[in-house]
């Protein structure tokens, strides 16, 4: 007990230390006249983390930050190949998940060593090896305007079932003249619009992990065996057409992220589908309404948890020469008081840090939060699927299934072929 209280001690001692330095204090010596090239796909953070970088490297002498985001759906592991055909691979990146481990494994340091490590536990690991940076907690159920629900009459706790969200969504549909909206939801599932990870990735996560033990990864284990769950995945297929029928059309089959973002934040829909990244873009439109989440509920049976995860990792490049001022920029996000002034507050992140004290300002943040002081919540593992999985495989199934929600006996063949093909 007393060496696990001195360990204690001295992790905050440690955490004291760095965060009174000036942040990129102590990494000079390291790190004089280099460029980190930092390459990452969340567009969502675009100028949160552009402004980061700028202003380390500035308090940083010798050490500049060059940040580069590829667009909202873009094919990140295709840029990525590219660039390493090219010669050219960042000092930093990302994965999400074991298939992008797998890809990138020669391009990836050990940090088991870095102060950080032990203030998180959410680090992506390897054999006992701490490998990847969490960039944060995101997690998402469906975000609702309590406002349009209540001029409509609906209880956002009621929305605990599929049949509780069917009965919701024609009430909204029969009254969209009425409350002014173009439709129930926001949604989007195009390919070509480079939305397809908002169906097949984040709502296909629902499948996966809804109603189950948190760590319950015997669904996707099973489908990475070849087999879907057949009554279970019925009960998805339904839910699913259901955000495919009510969705504003214009949106899921050609709409980009802002196209659906804008649309609820200018209160046309009621509902939209993201996750908690979106409280930056909300705040910039000037959203003053209340807002909530209510569980992605596509079973028969009652569903109250959201879904949490840490969706990606920070990766360093050992084989670059800046690998040590690398390290040391991601060190400053853990561990300083403007690191964590960026996480939180500018990009409206939940850090998945147990030393940053700061509080989320946006909604969403706060409802995750909540949601996961309370418990009861689900996991979200599209991160153990083969890498492009979402994009390549699955998108176009749901790209067309958007196209004809009726046809939902093509859907199941479609998934089960491709879920077959995944044990192959």
């Amino acid at each position: 007990m007393k060496k696990k209280l001195l360990k204690v001690l001295a992790i905050s001692l440690m955490f004291a230390t760095i965060s009174g330095l000036a942040f990129g204090a102590g990494t000079t010596e390291k790190s004089k006249d280099v460029t980190v090239n930092m390459f990452q796909l969340k567009v969502e953070i675009k100028d949160a983390i552009d402004g980061y970088a700028a202003k380390y490297s500035e308090a940083t002498p010798g050490v500049t930050v060059k940040v580069e985001t590829l667009g909202g759906g873009g094919d990140y592991g295709g840029a990525m190949k590219a660039k390493a055909q090219a010669g050219q691979m960042p000092d930093i990146f990302m994965i999400e998940g074991r298939g992008g481990y797998e890809i990138w494994k020669d391009y990836i340091a050990d940090l088991s060593n870095e102060p950080w490590t032990a203030d998180t536990d959410l680090a992506f690991t390897v054999d006992g090896k701490v490998v990847g940076f969490p960039v944060a907690i995101e997690g998402y159920g469906l975000a609702y305007n309590a406002e349009i629900l209540k001029k409509a009459g609906i209880d956002p706790a009621t929305l605990t079932t599929r049949a509780a969200y069917e009965k919701a969504f024609k009430l909204l549909d029969s009254k969209k003249a009425e409350l002014g909206i173009d439709a129930p939801v926001a949604m989007a599932a195009s390919v070509a619009g480079g939305m397809w990870w908002v169906a097949a990735q984040h709502n296909l996560a629902v499948y996966w992990g809804g109603g189950l033990d948190f760590n319950d990864t015997s669904i996707i284990e099973k489908a990475l065996n070849g087999k879907l769950d057949s009554e279970r995945f019925l009960q998805y297929t339904k839910y699913l057409q259901l955000l495919f029928k009510y969705a504003d059309k214009k949106i899921l089959l050609n709409g980009s992220y802002d196209d659906q973002v804008g649309s609820f934040a200018q209160g046309k829909t009621a509902f939209l589908h993201q996750g908690n990244w979106v409280d930056p873009n909300l705040a910039q439109l000037g959203v003053t309404f209340k807002i909530g989440y209510a569980p992605h509920a596509f079973l028969d049976v009652e569903e109250k948890g959201l879904y949490l995860f840490a969706p990606s990792w920070y990766c360093v490049n050992p084989k670059s020469p800046n690998a040590e001022a690398a390290k040391a920029f991601l060190t400053s996000i853990a561990t300083t008081p403007e690191g964590h002034d960026y996480m939180v507050n500018k990009a409206g992140m939940i850090p998945a840090f147990k030393s940053v004290t700061l509080k989320p300002s946006g909604q969403l943040s706060q409802a995750l939060m909540e949601a996961n002081a309370k418990g009861g919540n689900y996991g979200v593992f599209f991160g153990m699927l083969p890498d492009g999985a979402g994009q390549n495989i699955f998108g176009p199934i749901f790209d067309l299934f958007a196209q004809n929600p009726d046809n939902t006996d093509q859907f199941i063949a479609d998934m089960t072929k491709a879920v077959a093909n995944l044990a192959k």
